[in-house]
């Protein structure tokens, strides 16, 4: 058998693909707040997904973040020359985070977390435009991931950590542009897999240049989520001899590609801290989409991507306004991987430009409620997808794409 797959991989929650590609950037709220910035900033556990060797540097011998978000999103489509228009209904999705961080010694900390840095959930109407690339799609993973961090001195510590990631994925589409059973409607396929799961690590590392000038770098390894049992279940079939859709096994793949966060934080007037990140995503890992299935008789599907690196610049300011409220902004620029000829509408990513903000309120001191927004404005685009085949001819599809997203979050901190 062959590999399969589709598509991606996803969140908890099914939340929204934004951030180039299925990455997802909603791993905590003080760190979204501040333009998802966090590699050089130590000021809660959220630290164990942006570096964890920053965990002991952190003044409580206990650190937990917990909180999450509701991600609502819209992608409108439209060809001027058909006429065809499209908008996604993908209703209000809720990607969770929890972190813990424990001092064990002046030079040990030990960090757990739970996060979902990939993901992706789409619905257009049935039968749409597109509807022979995709009707829908709903990916849910997340990872598990155990870190220990030691302080070589106060300038200096690293840190290494297991990540363990699972999720499901279901995925429809018509099976061609025009196929139809007696009746008329559309021939579809669904293929679904769950309990897929692999395993990676992550290297961090954090240099404390003076009292208010960090440095900080992550990378997390590629890990593949490959399902050795997913299923094909097939609807409309025309009604005659020699028909080989039936239900079936398929396996599946896709690449969780690895990434790079570089950054720094400096603190000034006092009251102010600056960040900045700079994050490279390695999608160069996603080359094809294929779907191959256990019965022979089943034509395979082979989908090319051809995804591109990319590189993201991040921003963000944090302001003490008061011993109990902490104000933050930030902004990043999210560069798509999807090249041109590759935009297919299961992940319409186009380059975007992010905006967020938020607010900390210190209820005692043990206790910070956290509060964030996001506003994702994607550059409107016109793209096509060039390497479908109808009978063996190209049928490229595309049309102007825009896409838009706004995400409210709330989380709390609680130190001990």
């Amino acid at each position: 058998m062959k590999k399969v797959l589709l598509l991606a991989i996803f969140t908890l929650a099914s939340a929204v693909m934004y951030a180039g590609g299925y990455r997802v950037a909603l791993q905590g709220n003080k760190s979204l707040a501040m333009g998802h910035t966090g590699v050089a900033v130590v000021n809660s556990a959220e630290l164990v997904f942006h570096n964890p060797a920053g965990l002991v540097f952190l003044e409580n011998k206990l650190n937990v973040s917990v909180g999450g978000f509701g991600v609502f999103s819209k992608i409108a489509y439209h060809n001027e020359l058909t006429g065809a228009s499209e908008r996604t209904d993908s209703g209000v999705s809720t990607p969770i985070y929890a972190y813990a961080s424990y001092q064990a010694t002046d030079w040990l900390a030990l960090g757990l977390g739970v996060y979902t840095p990939y993901g992706s959930a789409v619905k257009y109407d049935d039968d749409w435009a597109g509807s022979h690339l995709i009707n829908n799609i709903e990916l849910q993973a997340f990872y598990i991931q155990a870190s220990a961090a030691i302080k070589v001195n106060e300038y200096f510590s690293f840190s290494g950590g297991f990540i363990y990631a699972t999720g499901n994925v279901n995925f429809n589409r018509n099976l061609s542009r025009s196929l139809t059973d007696l009746e008329g409607n559309r021939s579809e396929v669904t293929i679904d897999a769950k309990g897929v799961s692999n395993t990676g690590w992550t290297v961090s590392a954090m240099f404390n240049v003076s009292e208010k000038f960090r440095l900080g770098a992550t990378y997390r390894s590629l890990i593949r989520l490959t399902a050795d049992e997913a299923t094909a279940e097939f609807e409309n079939i025309p009604n005659s001899p020699g028909t080989p859709f039936a239900d079936t096994g398929a396996v599946a793949e896709l690449p969780m590609p690895a990434e790079m966060t570089v950054g720094l934080s400096y603190e000034f007037c006092e009251k102010w801290l600056f960040a900045f990140d700079l994050n490279t995503t390695f999608w160069g890992e996603y080359e094809s989409l294929d779907i191959d299935f256990e019965n022979p008789a089943i034509p395979d599907s082979f989908n090319a991507r051809n995804y591109k690196n990319s590189i993201n610049a991040r921003f963000g300011l944090q302001y003490e306004a008061s011993d109990r409220f902490t104000l933050r902004g930030g902004y990043y620029y999210d560069q798509s991987p999807v090249q041109a000829g590759y935009f297919a509408p299961e992940t319409p990513r186009n380059d975007s430009n992010n905006y967020t903000a938020g607010i900390s309120f210190k209820v005692n001191d043990r206790f910070d409620i956290d509060a964030s927004f996001l506003f994702v404005h994607s550059i409107e685009v016109d793209a096509s997808y060039d390497y479908y085949l109808d009978g063996g001819v190209a049928a490229p599809f595309g049309g102007t794409y825009k896409t838009n997203a706004f995400v409210p979050g709330l989380g709390l901190t609680y130190k001990l």
